[in-house]
């Protein structure tokens, strides 16, 4: 039975624009900031934990989430549905912490591997029959089976061999007794290799597959050191997925492939789903209790709302005192807008208000648009406080389970429910992507915004160095009386330090007020509340770095006065180009370039030393030198400030790819509209000449039975 008739292009556009919403980011904080960053986890949710999963796999179950306000009685209710107690009820709030999802067994491999909810690590519990042995067998987590038998290593899923076995799997080489000696190794995975053989999931970090085989052994999950986690399974000669982590359980089933568990050695912050099977069940169907939508705990309200994006059906379970809430009807709301599949539960109304209490209910829904969903009365009974068994009687939840039961065995009705819900969601996204995208686009614009209030400062810091250099600024102070006595045979290293210790100077107090400048544009501007201008670009070692290229260019410039000397000396005779040295050479070049008009002289002591047409060349290729370092100093400062734009990744074009990814999407839903109404049209064709044929054989016969 197939219930989504899609073809592979929709799913790779699907893919591409999951991709894409994965790549969104919204670090500025812009009005509509924090609402784009919900939507996006929430759309990456849905997309993850359901509809690309449904799309792939329309023969899994139909999931059922049971979700609602705090103390609604969503642990009974599931409890009630499936007939024993599989979720903690009670008084204290919140009780669910762990979401429960239970399955039939024959259902287990849809949900054992990251097929939906991909994030949450799995908690496996066996399953729980009132007589005789077990398929299942846990073990607790400490590398011993139930049995005795003991592992070493990181703990891996185990593969039940027959009723009763299984058991905590051991990394690398274990050995367990019970049932007969087993021997397991745990390289990359467990691995069995003859009957009445017990595989195990490999222990230690880098463990990857264990392999299940067809004999009625079978193999672990991975069995990931340093607390990796997830769950593994595989069918009867297939692989083993994910397997559990440090300290976890393993469960296996017989004829199958053992599913890792997390457990105590794993990471603690890891979120979980507590996973049951009963056959009291049918097969088919799902239900999952999810954590309070209202709860006071951030985490569980997050965790609540990403399993009601996993759910084929919404069961939202709301009580007579709390029915009008504001948080029930806003995940009403958004039920109505993605046209999800919906049902509600009005539990413990009291027996003598039932009627007005449902009745007000019902008005409520019909006036915002949900007459049509499917609704649910349960009276206030004892077993509603979460005293005694939790259980509520089975009259009480008769008509919710066959309303699901219908749902999940009807092949009609399962494929209606399933495919509503998943085309609901891609509807939506007609008008949540270009929203996202346009949060893109307000960070993009901002982004660039605040980079060019840093570009803007700093070429105005270019232009005042440009304009300080040419009217010979460096040539003051210290650099100016070094200069004077230059040519009363001071010394030409002083005259160099003095220089290059006023460049540095004058590029240290520009830079200082470009930061100035651009972090007073940052104040004024709420997109950069949260972005620090001067922490990351440490402005405090601007003068050392400046230092340090100033020094560099002196270098490069004794260099470049070293050779025209030497080549003046080669070229020219006299004893006056003999003599001179290159630092001389060099000194002279220096006061010439930051001197301005109070260095005029430098120019002509060159001239005379080194001939007029070499020293216009050096001063020539001095300029250009002089040029290049100063624009890497003042660029390498700059972008030290645009680093924590930079850090913030909005990428350029991430608002043209969410569009692009969507229309190609629509292109692909709306093909995939047009020939499955082909499809019927053929189909309906097909049928009314098959109805034809019927007419025109049995008029054939009724005539031959008149001949004859």
């Amino acid at each position: 039975m197939a219930t989504l008739d899609v073809r592979p292009r929709l799913i790779d556009a699907l893919s591409v624009l999951r991709d894409r919403v994965d790549a969104a980011r919204f670090p500025l904080p812009l009005r509509g900031a924090a609402r784009a960053r919900r939507n996006r986890a929430e759309l990456l949710a849905q997309l993850d934990d359901y509809v690309i999963p449904r799309l792939r796999s329309p023969q899994a179950p139909l999931l059922a989430v049971i979700g609602g306000s705090t103390g609604a009685g969503k642990s009974t209710l599931v409890n009630s549905l499936v007939g024993r107690r599989v979720s903690e009820a009670g008084v204290l709030r919140p009780t669910t912490r762990t979401p429960v999802l239970v399955c039939h067994p024959d259902d287990l491999h849809w949900f054992a591997g990251p097929r939906v909810l991909p994030q949450l690590a799995r908690v496996w519990v066996p399953e729980q029959d009132d007589g005789g042995e077990s398929e299942y067998a846990a073990g607790d987590g400490l590398g011993r089976s139930e049995y005795g038998g003991h592992g070493v290593g990181g703990v891996g899923g185990v593969g039940g061999v027959t009723p009763g076995d299984g058991g905590g799997g051991a990394g690398g080489h274990g050995v367990r007794m019970g049932h007969g000696s087993r021997t397991a190794h745990g390289f990359d995975g467990g691995h069995g290799s003859g009957p009445g053989q017990e595989a195990r999931g490999g222990g230690g970090l880098g463990s990857t597959y264990g392999y299940g085989y067809d004999h009625g052994y079978e193999a672990g999950g991975r069995a990931g050191g340093g607390g990796a986690v997830g769950g593994g399974y595989g069918a009867d000669g297939g692989e083993a997925y994910d397997g559990a982590g440090d300290g976890a359980s393993g469960v296996g089933l017989k004829g199958r492939a053992g599913v890792g568990a997390a457990g105590g050695g794993g990471d603690p912050g890891m979120l979980t789903v507590r996973i049951e099977t009963d056959r009291a069940l049918p097969s088919g169907l799902a239900l999952l209790d999810a954590p309070d939508i209202d709860s006071l705990v951030a985490r569980n309200r997050e965790l609540a709302a990403e399993l009601i994006c996993a759910a084929d059906v919404w069961v939202l379970v709301t009580t007579a005192a709390r029915y009008a809430d504001a948080v029930p009807w806003h995940l009403l709301r958004t039920a109505k807008e993605y046209d999800v599949t919906l049902v509600t539960v009005l539990d413990r109304v009291p027996h003598q208000i039932a009627t007005d209490i449902s009745g007000r209910y019902a008005e409520l829904l019909q006036r915002a648009g949900l007459g049509h969903v499917p609704r649910f009365t349960i009276p206030e009974l004892p077993e509603s406080a979460g005293g005694g068994s939790g259980l509520l009687p089975a009259t009480a939840v008769a008509a919710l389970r066959d309303w699901l039961q219908r749902h999940a065995q009807d092949p009609v009705a399962r494929s209606a429910a399933a495919d509503r819900t998943a085309a609901g969601v891609i509807a939506s996204l007609r008008s949540r992507l270009p929203a996202l995208a346009g949060a893109a686009a307000a960070q993009h614009a901002a982004a660039l915004r605040l980079a060019g209030r840093v570009e803007e400062a700093y070429e105005r810091a270019a232009d005042r160095v440009r304009q300080e250099v040419a009217a010979g600024e460096v040539l003051s102070g210290d650099a100016r009386a070094h200069w004077r006595d230059h040519g009363l045979d001071g010394r030409s290293d002083e005259l160099l330090d003095a220089l290059t210790h006023g460049l540095t100077s004058l590029l240290t107090c520009a830079v200082q007020e470009a930061d100035e400048r651009a972090a007073e544009a940052w104040r004024r501007d709420p997109a950069a509340a949260e972005v620090s201008l001067s922490a990351a670009a440490g402005a405090a070692g601007a003068g050392g770095r400046l230092g340090v290229i100033v020094r560099r260019w002196r270098r490069c410039l004794e260099e470049l006065a070293e050779e025209e000397t030497r080549e003046a000396r080669a070229g020219q005779a006299g004893e006056r180009v003999g003599s001179v040295e290159p630092e001389e050479s060099a000194a002279l070049l220096a006061t010439a370039l930051l001197g301005g008009r109070r260095a005029r002289t430098a120019g002509e002591n060159l001239a005379d030393l080194l001939g007029a047409q070499t020293a216009l060349r050096l001063c020539d290729r001095g300029a250009r030198l002089l040029a290049t370092y100063l624009e890497r100093a003042l660029d390498g400062e700059r972008e030290r400030r645009l680093a924590p734009l930079d850090q913030l990744t909005v990428p350029l074009d991430q608002q043209a790819e969410l569009i692009a990814a969507l229309s190609v999407l629509q292109r692909e839903r709306q093909t995939e509209t047009e020939r499955q109404k082909g499809t019927k049209r053929q189909a309906g064709t097909e049928k009314r000449k098959r109805m034809r044929s019927e007419e025109e054989r049995e008029m054939a016969m009724e005539k031959e039975e008149v001949s004859g």
